[in-house]
Protein backbone atom coordinates (compact mmCIF):
# COMPACT_ATOMS: atom_id res chain seq x y z
CA UNK A 1 0.00 0.00 0.00
CA UNK A 2 1.18 3.49 -0.67
CA UNK A 3 2.78 4.97 2.42
CA UNK A 4 2.19 8.73 2.52
CA UNK A 5 4.81 10.96 4.06
CA UNK A 6 3.79 12.55 7.32
CA UNK A 7 1.07 9.97 8.00
CA UNK A 8 0.91 7.07 10.38
CA UNK A 9 1.91 3.97 8.52
CA UNK A 10 -0.70 1.30 7.81
CA UNK A 11 -0.08 -2.31 6.86
CA UNK A 12 -0.03 -3.27 3.20
CA UNK A 13 -3.65 -3.62 2.17
CA UNK A 14 -2.92 -5.65 -0.95
CA UNK A 15 -1.39 -8.55 0.96
CA UNK A 16 -4.34 -8.46 3.36
CA UNK A 17 -6.69 -8.69 0.41
CA UNK A 18 -4.96 -11.75 -1.01
CA UNK A 19 -4.87 -13.38 2.41
CA UNK A 20 -8.57 -12.65 2.94
CA UNK A 21 -9.38 -14.45 -0.30
CA UNK A 22 -7.19 -17.39 0.69
CA UNK A 23 -8.83 -17.66 4.10
CA UNK A 24 -12.27 -17.26 2.59
CA UNK A 25 -11.96 -20.17 0.21
CA UNK A 26 -10.98 -22.66 2.88
CA UNK A 27 -13.46 -21.37 5.47
CA UNK A 28 -16.79 -22.93 6.33
CA UNK A 29 -19.90 -21.16 5.07
CA UNK A 30 -20.65 -18.20 7.32
CA UNK A 31 -24.25 -17.28 6.37
CA UNK A 32 -25.21 -13.69 7.19
CA UNK A 33 -22.29 -12.11 9.02
CA UNK A 34 -22.05 -8.83 10.87
CA UNK A 35 -19.53 -6.22 9.79
CA UNK A 36 -17.77 -6.38 13.14
CA UNK A 37 -17.23 -10.13 13.37
CA UNK A 38 -13.43 -10.14 13.39
CA UNK A 39 -11.38 -13.15 12.34
CA UNK A 40 -8.22 -14.07 14.29
CA UNK A 41 -4.96 -12.55 13.13
CA UNK A 42 -2.75 -14.80 11.01
CA UNK A 43 0.84 -14.31 9.84
CA UNK A 44 0.66 -13.07 6.26
CA UNK A 45 3.29 -13.36 3.52
CA UNK A 46 4.71 -10.25 1.98
CA UNK A 47 3.33 -9.33 -1.41
CA UNK A 48 5.83 -9.24 -4.30
CA UNK A 49 5.33 -7.09 -7.39
CA UNK A 50 2.64 -9.51 -8.55
CA UNK A 51 0.50 -10.89 -5.75
CA UNK A 52 0.82 -14.61 -5.02
CA UNK A 53 -2.46 -16.45 -5.49
CA UNK A 54 -3.85 -18.71 -2.81
CA UNK A 55 -3.85 -22.24 -4.25
CA UNK A 56 -7.32 -22.99 -2.88
CA UNK A 57 -8.69 -19.77 -4.34
CA UNK A 58 -7.10 -20.42 -7.71
CA UNK A 59 -8.29 -24.03 -8.06
CA UNK A 60 -11.84 -23.36 -6.88
CA UNK A 61 -12.35 -20.19 -8.88
CA UNK A 62 -10.68 -21.47 -12.03
CA UNK A 63 -13.17 -24.33 -12.23
CA UNK A 64 -16.11 -22.00 -11.74
CA UNK A 65 -14.86 -19.00 -13.70
CA UNK A 66 -12.78 -19.80 -16.78
CA UNK A 67 -12.59 -16.09 -17.72
CA UNK A 68 -11.07 -14.71 -14.55
CA UNK A 69 -9.71 -11.63 -16.31
CA UNK A 70 -13.26 -10.49 -17.14
CA UNK A 71 -14.71 -11.60 -13.80
CA UNK A 72 -12.03 -10.87 -11.18
CA UNK A 73 -12.12 -11.92 -7.53
CA UNK A 74 -11.20 -8.97 -5.31
CA UNK A 75 -11.70 -8.24 -1.61
CA UNK A 76 -14.07 -5.60 -0.25
CA UNK A 77 -12.36 -2.79 1.65
CA UNK A 78 -14.09 -0.85 4.42
CA UNK A 79 -12.61 2.19 6.17
CA UNK A 80 -14.34 3.42 9.33
CA UNK A 81 -14.54 6.94 10.78
CA UNK A 82 -11.48 6.31 12.94
CA UNK A 83 -9.38 5.48 9.87
CA UNK A 84 -9.22 1.74 10.58
CA UNK A 85 -9.41 -0.40 7.43
CA UNK A 86 -10.82 -3.91 7.07
CA UNK A 87 -10.80 -6.44 4.24
CA UNK A 88 -13.41 -9.10 3.38
CA UNK A 89 -13.04 -11.98 0.94
CA UNK A 90 -15.61 -14.40 -0.58
CA UNK A 91 -16.53 -17.36 1.64
CA UNK A 92 -17.43 -19.89 -1.13
CA UNK A 93 -21.15 -19.85 -0.22
CA UNK A 94 -22.12 -16.54 -1.80
CA UNK A 95 -21.18 -14.30 1.11
CA UNK A 96 -18.15 -12.68 2.74
CA UNK A 97 -15.75 -13.90 5.41
CA UNK A 98 -15.22 -12.24 8.76
CA UNK A 99 -13.14 -9.13 8.33
CA UNK A 100 -9.35 -8.96 8.50
CA UNK A 101 -7.50 -5.86 9.68
CA UNK A 102 -6.01 -3.86 6.82
CA UNK A 103 -4.22 -1.15 8.77
CA UNK A 104 -4.76 2.50 9.70
CA UNK A 105 -5.70 4.67 6.73
CA UNK A 106 -7.08 8.04 7.90
CA UNK A 107 -5.73 9.80 4.81
CA UNK A 108 -7.56 7.56 2.32
CA UNK A 109 -10.20 9.25 0.15
CA UNK A 110 -10.67 6.41 -2.34
CA UNK A 111 -9.02 3.17 -3.41
CA UNK A 112 -9.20 0.83 -6.41
CA UNK A 113 -7.71 -2.66 -6.73
CA UNK A 114 -6.40 -3.67 -10.14
CA UNK A 115 -5.50 -6.84 -12.03
CA UNK A 116 -2.92 -5.69 -14.54
CA UNK A 117 -1.66 -9.16 -15.48
CA UNK A 118 -5.21 -10.35 -16.32
CA UNK A 119 -5.27 -13.46 -14.13
CA UNK A 120 -8.34 -12.45 -12.13
CA UNK A 121 -6.60 -11.47 -8.87
CA UNK A 122 -5.34 -8.15 -7.56
CA UNK A 123 -1.72 -7.29 -8.23
CA UNK A 124 -1.80 -3.58 -7.43
CA UNK A 125 -3.92 -0.71 -6.19
CA UNK A 126 -4.52 2.94 -6.87
CA UNK A 127 -4.94 5.08 -3.77
CA UNK A 128 -6.28 8.63 -3.67
CA UNK A 129 -5.41 10.68 -0.59
CA UNK A 130 -7.47 13.53 0.81
CA UNK A 131 -5.14 16.18 -0.64
CA UNK A 132 -5.84 15.04 -4.21
CA UNK A 133 -2.73 12.96 -4.91
CA UNK A 134 -2.95 9.63 -6.72
CA UNK A 135 -0.57 6.89 -5.59
CA UNK A 136 0.06 3.40 -6.94
CA UNK A 137 1.33 0.42 -5.03
CA UNK A 138 2.28 -3.01 -6.41
CA UNK A 139 3.29 -4.81 -3.22
CA UNK A 140 4.63 -4.29 0.28
CA UNK A 141 8.24 -4.17 -0.88
CA UNK A 142 7.52 -1.91 -3.87
CA UNK A 143 7.99 1.84 -3.45
CA UNK A 144 5.08 4.25 -3.27
CA UNK A 145 4.67 5.58 -6.82
CA UNK A 146 3.12 9.04 -6.87
CA UNK A 147 1.20 9.29 -10.15
CA UNK A 148 0.20 12.93 -9.80
CA UNK A 149 -1.86 15.56 -8.01
CA UNK A 150 -5.01 17.53 -8.69
CA UNK A 151 -7.35 14.55 -8.50
CA UNK A 152 -9.58 16.36 -6.01
CA UNK A 153 -11.14 18.05 -9.02
CA UNK A 154 -13.12 14.81 -9.27
CA UNK A 155 -15.96 13.70 -7.02
CA UNK A 156 -15.83 10.08 -8.18
CA UNK A 157 -13.06 7.78 -9.42
CA UNK A 158 -13.52 4.19 -10.49
CA UNK A 159 -11.43 1.43 -12.09
CA UNK A 160 -13.90 -1.07 -13.62
CA UNK A 161 -11.21 -2.96 -15.54
CA UNK A 162 -9.51 -2.79 -18.92
CA UNK A 163 -11.91 -0.49 -20.76
CA UNK A 164 -10.05 0.16 -24.00
CA UNK A 165 -8.01 -2.94 -24.74
CA UNK A 166 -4.61 -1.61 -23.64
CA UNK A 167 -2.28 -3.35 -21.21
CA UNK A 168 -3.80 -2.72 -17.79
CA UNK A 169 -6.74 -1.45 -15.78
CA UNK A 170 -8.04 2.01 -16.60
CA UNK A 171 -9.58 4.83 -14.55
CA UNK A 172 -12.77 6.79 -15.14
CA UNK A 173 -13.30 9.98 -13.15
CA UNK A 174 -16.20 12.44 -12.94
CA UNK A 175 -15.59 16.14 -12.36
CA UNK A 176 -17.82 18.67 -10.61
CA UNK A 177 -19.32 19.77 -13.93
CA UNK A 178 -20.58 16.23 -14.57
CA UNK A 179 -18.06 15.39 -17.30
CA UNK A 180 -16.64 11.86 -17.31
CA UNK A 181 -12.98 11.31 -18.22
CA UNK A 182 -11.03 8.18 -19.13
CA UNK A 183 -7.39 7.52 -18.21
CA UNK A 184 -5.81 4.48 -19.85
CA UNK A 185 -3.52 2.47 -17.59
CA UNK A 186 -0.10 1.28 -18.75
CA UNK A 187 -0.10 -1.63 -16.30
CA UNK A 188 2.49 -0.15 -13.96
CA UNK A 189 0.27 2.41 -12.24
CA UNK A 190 0.95 5.24 -14.68
CA UNK A 191 -1.82 6.50 -16.93
CA UNK A 192 -2.24 8.39 -20.19
CA UNK A 193 -3.61 11.89 -20.49
CA UNK A 194 -7.34 11.98 -20.00
CA UNK A 195 -9.93 11.61 -22.75
CA UNK A 196 -13.41 13.04 -22.30
CA UNK A 197 -16.10 10.36 -22.38
CA UNK A 198 -19.11 12.68 -22.20
CA UNK A 199 -21.14 15.08 -20.09
CA UNK A 200 -24.24 14.86 -17.92
CA UNK A 201 -22.87 12.26 -15.55
CA UNK A 202 -23.82 14.43 -12.57
CA UNK A 203 -27.29 12.96 -13.08
CA UNK A 204 -25.97 9.96 -11.13
CA UNK A 205 -25.51 9.59 -7.38
CA UNK A 206 -23.70 6.24 -7.59
CA UNK A 207 -21.33 4.65 -10.12
CA UNK A 208 -20.07 1.09 -9.71
CA UNK A 209 -18.41 -1.70 -11.64
CA UNK A 210 -15.56 -4.21 -11.54
CA UNK A 211 -15.67 -6.62 -14.45
CA UNK A 212 -18.03 -7.95 -17.12
CA UNK A 213 -21.79 -7.95 -16.55
CA UNK A 214 -23.09 -9.19 -19.91
CA UNK A 215 -20.69 -12.00 -20.78
CA UNK A 216 -18.87 -10.38 -23.70
CA UNK A 217 -15.52 -10.13 -21.89
CA UNK A 218 -15.54 -6.32 -21.63
CA UNK A 219 -15.81 -4.32 -18.42
CA UNK A 220 -19.16 -2.63 -17.76
CA UNK A 221 -20.56 -0.23 -15.15
CA UNK A 222 -23.89 0.62 -13.58
CA UNK A 223 -25.11 4.08 -12.56
CA UNK A 224 -27.94 5.14 -10.26
CA UNK A 225 -29.75 8.39 -10.99
CA UNK A 226 -31.35 10.81 -8.54
CA UNK A 227 -34.77 9.22 -9.01
CA UNK A 228 -33.41 5.85 -7.88
CA UNK A 229 -33.33 4.21 -11.30
CA UNK A 230 -30.35 1.96 -12.10
CA UNK A 231 -28.81 2.03 -15.58
CA UNK A 232 -26.47 -0.41 -17.31
CA UNK A 233 -23.58 0.92 -19.42
CA UNK A 234 -22.18 -1.80 -21.64
CA UNK A 235 -18.43 -1.63 -22.25
CA UNK A 236 -17.37 -1.32 -25.88
CA UNK A 237 -13.58 -1.68 -25.65
CA UNK A 238 -13.20 1.61 -27.55
CA UNK A 239 -11.08 4.40 -26.13
CA UNK A 240 -13.08 7.28 -27.57
CA UNK A 241 -16.45 5.80 -26.58
CA UNK A 242 -15.91 3.18 -23.87
CA UNK A 243 -19.62 2.72 -23.11
CA UNK A 244 -22.66 2.06 -25.27
CA UNK A 245 -25.97 3.85 -24.72
CA UNK A 246 -27.48 3.15 -21.34
CA UNK A 247 -30.17 0.54 -20.62
CA UNK A 248 -32.51 0.82 -17.64
CA UNK A 249 -32.26 -2.06 -15.17
CA UNK A 250 -34.96 -1.04 -12.70
CA UNK A 251 -36.14 1.42 -10.06
CA UNK A 252 -36.15 1.71 -6.28
CA UNK A 253 -32.39 1.79 -5.83
CA UNK A 254 -32.49 4.89 -3.61
CA UNK A 255 -32.82 2.54 -0.63
CA UNK A 256 -29.05 2.12 -0.92
CA UNK A 257 -26.37 4.64 0.03
CA UNK A 258 -23.47 2.70 -1.50
CA UNK A 259 -23.06 0.50 -4.56
CA UNK A 260 -19.75 -1.31 -5.08
CA UNK A 261 -18.49 -4.28 -7.06
CA UNK A 262 -15.65 -6.57 -6.01
CA UNK A 263 -16.07 -8.70 -9.14
CA UNK A 264 -17.26 -12.27 -8.66
CA UNK A 265 -18.43 -12.75 -5.05
CA UNK A 266 -20.15 -16.14 -5.32
CA UNK A 267 -17.48 -17.68 -7.58
CA UNK A 268 -19.86 -18.69 -10.37
CA UNK A 269 -17.87 -16.97 -13.11
CA UNK A 270 -20.11 -13.87 -13.29
CA UNK A 271 -19.53 -10.39 -11.94
CA UNK A 272 -21.81 -9.33 -9.07
CA UNK A 273 -22.88 -6.14 -7.30
CA UNK A 274 -22.91 -5.26 -3.59
CA UNK A 275 -25.33 -2.71 -2.13
CA UNK A 276 -25.46 -1.20 1.37
CA UNK A 277 -28.84 0.09 2.52
CA UNK A 278 -29.44 3.01 4.89
CA UNK A 279 -29.68 0.65 7.88
CA UNK A 280 -26.20 -0.75 7.19
CA UNK A 281 -27.33 -4.08 5.74
CA UNK A 282 -25.23 -5.49 2.89
CA UNK A 283 -26.98 -7.11 -0.06
CA UNK A 284 -25.59 -9.23 -2.87
CA UNK A 285 -27.00 -8.97 -6.38
CA UNK A 286 -25.67 -12.02 -8.19
CA UNK A 287 -24.75 -11.46 -11.81
CA UNK A 288 -26.60 -13.30 -14.58
CA UNK A 289 -24.35 -12.48 -17.54
CA UNK A 290 -27.44 -11.12 -19.35
CA UNK A 291 -27.37 -7.44 -20.36
CA UNK A 292 -31.17 -7.19 -20.41
CA UNK A 293 -31.44 -8.43 -16.81
CA UNK A 294 -27.94 -8.43 -15.30
CA UNK A 295 -28.81 -9.23 -11.67
CA UNK A 296 -30.79 -11.82 -9.76
CA UNK A 297 -32.97 -10.86 -6.79
CA UNK A 298 -31.00 -9.53 -3.86
CA UNK A 299 -29.71 -11.69 -0.99
CA UNK A 300 -28.74 -10.26 2.40
CA UNK A 301 -25.16 -11.20 3.28
CA UNK A 302 -24.33 -8.94 6.21
CA UNK A 303 -25.29 -6.17 8.60
CA UNK A 304 -23.58 -3.37 10.51
CA UNK A 305 -21.77 -2.02 7.45
CA UNK A 306 -22.82 1.56 8.21
CA UNK A 307 -19.75 1.59 10.47
CA UNK A 308 -17.74 2.41 7.32
CA UNK A 309 -17.31 5.83 5.77
CA UNK A 310 -15.85 4.20 2.66
CA UNK A 311 -16.60 0.87 0.95
CA UNK A 312 -14.57 0.15 -2.14
CA UNK A 313 -12.64 -2.47 -4.08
Amino acid sequence: MAILKGRKRGKALSRFGVAAIAAALVAAGAGVASADSVSPAHPLPKLPAHAPKAPHARSFAAAAAPNLAANPIFPLLGVDNDGLAWAYGPNTTGGLTARTSAGYLPYLANDAFVDNNADGYLDGEWQWDKTGNLHYFAGEDAPDKVIGGGWNTYDKELSPGNLAGAQGYDIIARDSAGDLWLYLGYGDGTVTSRVKVGGGWDAYTQLAGKGDLDGDGKADIVARDKAGDLWFYKGTGERTAPFASRTKIGGGWNMFNTLVSTGDVDLDGKTDLLARDTDGNLWLYKGTGNAADPFQSRVKIGYGYNTYRLLTS
